[in-house]
């Protein structure tokens, strides 16, 4: 199935110019599914296999890179305060669910590592706004094999507003140890939008701080979710998935851990791993997305208010008869030009 993809940049709260994407249906979607991508990675090429795939599935699918990560401006996998992660998802994320054309579809949160944590906090912002979550290796504890001690905890602390941005935090070579084909992980590896290099002193901390923060409210998630590991995963712990579905008050809950499989569930396994997990995906979300809320779930216009959309760096112009905007970056390398103004993709 062919599916549309689009491109635009808009600004935070901040003023922080932020990339962000979409692969579409061209049939009406059964849902939207939102992505939250992890730690120094992003969304136009990274997490192209994941938006075709699902669009192709007839899902409206919606990324955005972080500030600091991919094509986002800001200091390069900076992060000064996960909150500003999830406030800026969480307010773009709402501003799509409120334009009329969507605005009775069912909505799910998609998160890969640490993508998990930024899902189930923007979940923990309005419990009853997402109809559910997919997390793939979700970052929302430390697993006591690499906790730190509380003394290095502390002294890390007392200069991190001093030299928050430094590259000093030794870590093992992520690449290596998420992505089990060779071919994918050489790709992964020549993709420039990753950051590759070691991790910022306030970042570290940071993400640390949330993952604490998480494991010790992890009874406060109540939306429906299905939680995906990779037994084989070195990254991410596979007993964090498991304390989050022992400890999650969700009604609705699925776990799932693949034998042998590593961190990069959805793109770094060989072709068939891939197309198991995604099956698993689809079809947990074919069945939340058809049935009715039962989960007392309103419409977003009746009790949450939605953000107004954020604003665009584009001007407006007509293509294939609808007027329509022209962002700065207008899909020059992804998925082929084909037609006057929509890029399609022949999806699997």
């Amino acid at each position: 199935m062919d599916v549309e993809y689009h491109e635009e940049y808009i600004y935070n709260s901040r003023g922080v110019q932020l990339f962000t994407c979409r692969w579409l249906p061209f049939s009406s979607p059964k849902a939207l599914v939102f992505l939250c991508h992890g730690y120094g990675m992003e969304c136009s090429n990274f997490m192209k296999g994941c938006g075709t795939r699902l669009a192709s599935h007839g899902y409206a699918v919606f990324g955005m890179d972080y500030e600091g990560h991919g094509r986002s401006m800001g200091a390069r996998c900076y992060i000064k305060r996960f909150d500003n992660i999830v406030n800026d998802c969480s307010d773009h994320f709402k501003s799509i669910c409120g334009q009329e054309e969507y605005r009775e579809k069912r909505r799910f949160l998609y998160g890969e590592s640490m993508g998990g944590a930024v899902s189930l906090l923007i979940h923990k912002k309005y419990p009853a706004f997402w109809h559910g979550a997919v997390l793939v290796a979700p970052m929302c504890k430390i697993s006591e094999k690499v906790k730190p001690h509380p003394l290095v905890i502390s002294l890390l602390t007392r200069v991190e507003d001093v030299i928050p941005k430094w590259k000093i935090v030794p870590t093992k070579d992520v690449i290596d140890s998420a992505f089990k084909d060779p071919i994918k992980r050489e790709e992964i590896r020549c993709n420039k939008l990753i950051y590759q290099e070691k991790p910022r002193l306030k970042t570290a901390l940071e993400m640390l701080r949330t993952s604490m923060n998480l494991e010790d409210s992890l009874q406060e998630v109540t939306l429906p979710f299905f939680v995906l590991h990779g037994e084989a995963d070195t990254v991410t712990d596979p007993e964090v998935s498991r304390a989050l579905y022992n400890s999650a008050s969700s009604a609705d809950k699925t776990i799932k851990l693949y034998p042998g499989m590593w961190h990069g569930l959805t793109s770094g396994e060989p072709d068939d791993n891939i197309e198991i997990v995604f099956s698993d995906i689809v079809l947990w979300l074919d069945k939340r997305s058809c049935e009715e809320s039962t989960h007392d779930v309103k419409l977003i216009h009746q009790s949450i208010p939605v953000p107004e959309k954020l604003h665009v760096v584009a001007s407006p112009v007509t293509l294939n008869g609808k007027k329509q905007h022209k962002t700065r970056s207008h899909m020059k390398y992804i998925c082929g030009w084909k037609g006057r103004g929509t890029y399609h993709h022949s999806a699997m």
